[in-house]
């Protein structure tokens, strides 16, 4: 896979894991009647929030090598 610099998967973590929480809550509390769809799209955010975080701890770091060939 292509490398992505860690602070990108960072920033994407973050707002992924915000709109998520957010589109939970709202969907569910906040909002009445609660919105089901709303709710789903918070759970997708969360999980690619997940993926992202995976990607950050998993990926390996850059090689300064590869471009002084």
């Amino acid at each position: 896979m292509k490398y992505i610099p860690p602070k990108k998967l960072k920033v994407l973590m973050g707002l992924f894991f915000g709109t998520g929480i957010w589109g939970i809550i709202y969907g569910l509390w906040i909002h009445h009647p609660p919105i089901p769809y709303l709710t789903v799209f918070g759970v997708i955010n969360l999980s690619l929030g997940g993926l992202c975080g995976y990607l950050f701890l998993t990926q390996e770091p850059r090689s300064s090598s590869k471009g002084k060939k």
